[in-house]
């Protein structure tokens, strides 16, 4: 079943994780689990953090929004037991090069709120992408 706008919507801001894929300009789609938070004004805030391991601060994702500001977050959920509780949110993103800063911190405050690992904020900084919209399935109504 389609999930209308509102519901998909829900779902996506009742998640912290998924798979932001942005578009490498030579190998194409470029998918990455991340972490994010959704503002109430229909952003999406995804960290660059501290907290696990990188070879650099300035990850692909950032350059590749930089080439192309178009991105996809993909959110799921699935029961191998029980197939009638599968869904799915898609959320079609286009990248904020220069955010307000009281939107970067609203979006970094809730990712401290909800991801423990998260509640002091160790971000270099948080990428910003503004929702411009929002699919959904859902095995059931």
């Amino acid at each position: 079943m389609r999930l209308n706008a509102d519901e998909a919507y829900a779902r996506l801001a009742a998640h912290v994780h998924g798979v932001l894929c942005t578009l490498h300009p030579e190998r194409g789609p470029d998918p990455q689990p991340v972490l994010y938070a959704v503002s109430d004004d229909g952003h999406v805030g995804v960290p660059i953090d501290r907290v696990k391991p990188k070879a650099s601060t300035r990850l692909k994702r950032e350059d590749n929004l930089e080439a192309d500001p178009r991105a996809t977050l993909l959110v799921e959920h699935w029961d191998a037991d029980d197939w009638s509780r599968l869904w799915w949110v898609r959320a079609d993103l286009r990248h904020v090069r220069q955010p307000p800063l009281s939107l970067t911190d609203d979006l970094a405050a809730r990712l401290a709120r909800t991801v423990p690992q998260y509640a002091d904020q160790p971000f270099h900084r948080v990428l910003v992408c503004r929702i411009v919209a929002v699919t959904g399935w859902s095995a059931t109504e």
